[in-house]
């Protein structure tokens, strides 16, 4: 199987997604606008949606896939399915307990994640009843994760890659025609959400059933390959979902702030994640079985190989898209949310987050390539370590900053937490000889880097006024944002051609 056009595959799905998010957005934003429902809905959402990353396609599947990979290399079939039946079990149980003590401890979650929120009765209240109808979502997103660690690992990534779309087809079904048959109308999104966490599990179903390994009811604890994966998931929770838990505090800051700041912080999260799933999900959800067969194996050519190959494209693409980000922020903001409700002040204040969050775009992409380094070998230790570390340096960035720049500082001090973790994964994978740089890296940063300027100088002129984004129409702004973006993507990708750089050069096997 060729990475490259694995990658390609994966993204091109998870492209789908997030152009589908985009329109659930622009309908949230033109519907309810930004203010007390909506950061009543998003701090509900945020808690059931933060435990998903955290433990189910976090640490989890970080978790899951080398053992299930070490397994399917090692073992019998029949001792593959038996691990597979064994876990689903396990999960399954544990899952039912976690969404009942949700649904019961929805007043107490909403106070710790939201502490600024109790100084309002009505929107706590809301709050509290949004969270209930939304975290039985972490009992079938959690399945979910399941089937995709299955599907990935037997190298079926599309379905797991488009399967997130179905999340956002739920949310605009409900704004388009439920909206009105509630009271308030918010409720409508948190039911959208239990509808889609039920969507996307029953969409994986048949694919598990077509391999033959969908999984059955067997109950036995003490397995051992079950007792691996919960040993590996403790400590892989700080590993792999440092970015997520600083948004939660974030959120708790943030409830401190003006009405609005969650949301401006949300919308801004939103567009910054766009590059990071088309890219950062979807190379460490190709890299993170090869490098796990590869530890199988004990190839450790292969795994500096894979590892070097990550990198390259992911700087190639990350660069440009925190570039990009950043120059046409306004552009980008106002074309998909500057209707209805949803007014300059709330552009300007969403600008000022993504701007801030660009800085640590890379940053988030590349710790979805590093960390999969060591999880592949399943060494837990090294990067909670570093987690743990960097969860520590954003929360103090996020004192130094909420001050003087509000709710940018918090979105600053995630992305400069993000580099910081990225840092710190790569000199530890370099000092456990774990990666070697391959040749050649001067030059290639070079040329990116010389590309990703004359892009910003482009778009920097190309996108006028911001009074005119401001005072267009969406019929307008739609196909003058169209044009940047062809624009930058013409000028960079042209500039890459004319130093030497062609797409082909990253093609490469993945290990079976």
């Amino acid at each position: 199987m060729n990475l490259l056009r694995a990658l390609g595959t994966v993204s091109s799905m998870t492209l789908v997604s997030r152009v589908l998010g985009f329109v659930r957005d622009l309908l949230i934003a033109r519907a309810f606008g930004a203010g007390l429902a909506t950061d009543a809905f998003f701090v509900a959402f945020r808690i059931p949606n933060l435990l998903r990353r955290l433990f189910a396609e976090g640490a989890f599947s970080q978790a899951f896939v080398p053992v299930l990979a070490e397994y399917k290399a090692r073992q019998s079939p029949e001792d593959t399915r038996t691990l597979l039946d064994c876990v689903a079990t396990v999960l399954f149980l544990a899952l039912v307990v976690a969404a009942a003590l949700g649904v019961i401890g929805a007043p107490l979650l909403v106070t710790v994640s939201a502490p600024g929120f109790a100084d309002e009765p009505a929107k706590f209240a809301l709050t509290v009843t949004l969270l209930r109808i939304t975290f039985p979502y972490i009992l079938f997103i959690s399945l979910v994760a399941l089937a995709a660690g299955i599907l990935n690992t037997w190298s079926r990534f599309a379905v797991p890659a488009f399967t997130p779309a179905l999340l956002n087809v739920s949310f605009i079904v409900a704004a388009l025609f439920f909206a009105g048959r509630f009271d308030p109308p918010v409720l409508v999104l948190a039911w959208a959400v239990f509808a889609g966490g039920v969507l996307q599990l029953a969409f994986q179903l048949p694919f598990l059933l077509r391999l033959g390994v969908l999984p059955r009811w067997r109950l036995r604890l003490r397995h051992p390959g079950v007792a691996r994966i919960l040993k590996l998931m403790a400590p892989a929770v700080f590993g792999v979902s440092v970015s997520q838990i600083s948004l939660l505090i974030n959120t708790i800051f943030a409830s401190f702030l003006v009405s609005g700041s969650v949301s401006w912080l949300y919308y801004a999260d939103r567009l910054m994640e766009f590059p990071a799933g088309v890219l950062g999900v979807a190379v460490g959800t190709i890299l993170l079985p090869s490098l796990s067969k590869a530890h199988a194996q004990s190839d450790a050519e292969a795994t500096t190989r894979l590892l070097d190959w990550g990198l390259r494209v992911t700087l190639l693409l990350a660069i440009p898209a925190a570039a990009a980000l950043a120059v046409i922020a306004l552009p980008l903001i106002t074309t998909l949310f500057h209707y209805g409700r949803f007014g300059p002040q709330d552009v300007w204040m969403t600008r000022q987050a993504l701007m801030a969050y660009s800085v640590g775009l890379v940053g988030m992409i590349l710790v979805k390539i590093l960390a999969p380094g060591f999880y592949a070998r399943q060494n837990i230790a090294t990067p909670v370590r570093i987690a743990v570390l960097t969860l520590l340096a954003t929360q103090a960035m996020n004192l130094a900053f909420i001050v003087p720049l509000k709710h940018a500082g918090l979105a600053l001090a995630v992305g400069l937490g993000a580099c910081l973790n990225a840092a710190l994964l790569y000199r530890a994978l370099r000092r456990h000889g774990i990666y070697r740089p391959q040749p050649g890296w001067a030059a290639f940063f070079v040329r990116v880097l010389a590309s990703v300027c004359l892009m910003a100088l482009a778009l920097h002129f190309a996108m006028g006024e911001a009074r005119w984004w401001l005072s267009a129409g969406g019929l307008h702004k739609v196909p003058a944002l169209a044009g940047l973006v062809l624009l930058g993507a013409a000028v960079y990708g042209g500039s890459l051609l004319a130093l030497g750089i062609r797409m082909r050069d990253f093609a490469r096997q993945a290990v079976d």
